[in-house]
């Protein structure tokens, strides 16, 4: 389905199929969605038709759900998720409250065998 017509046509035969499932005439469907039978008419032959009509027929027959399918709300990429946590992982260190730090006991150095260390 690289053209438009190409979609349009299958678009087409599935909402003809769509409405024969039902049993219904062109007529009956136009009746039904609120538009004329030319339109139904065009729809069913690949031609182009005004959105709200599309709109209607897709309610009429129970398909209006699947445009949020066809056109979701809106899509996750990858790389916005990514930058979005690299944005949260990045903080300010930041110094302790309260007071200063305890100081760790001063030792001092020593070469092993000192007298101290021999025992």
């Amino acid at each position: 389905m690289n053209t438009n017509d190409a979609v349009l046509a299958e678009l087409g035969r599935r909402l003809e199929r769509h409405r024969l499932q039902r049993n219904w005439t062109q007529a009956e469907m136009a009746e039904e969605a609120q538009v004329g039978r030319a339109t139904v008419q065009r729809l069913e032959r690949g031609q182009s038709v005004q959105a709200v009509s599309l709109i209607k027929v897709l309610r009429t027959l129970g398909l209006l759900s699947a445009l949020d399918a066809a056109v979701p709300e809106s899509i996750e990429l990858p790389i916005a998720e990514l930058e979005r946590e690299q944005r949260r992982g990045r903080r300010r260190a930041r110094a302790r409250r309260g007071g200063t730090r305890a100081k760790p006991a001063q030792q001092t150095w020593r070469w092993g065998g000192e007298p101290q260390d021999r025992q």
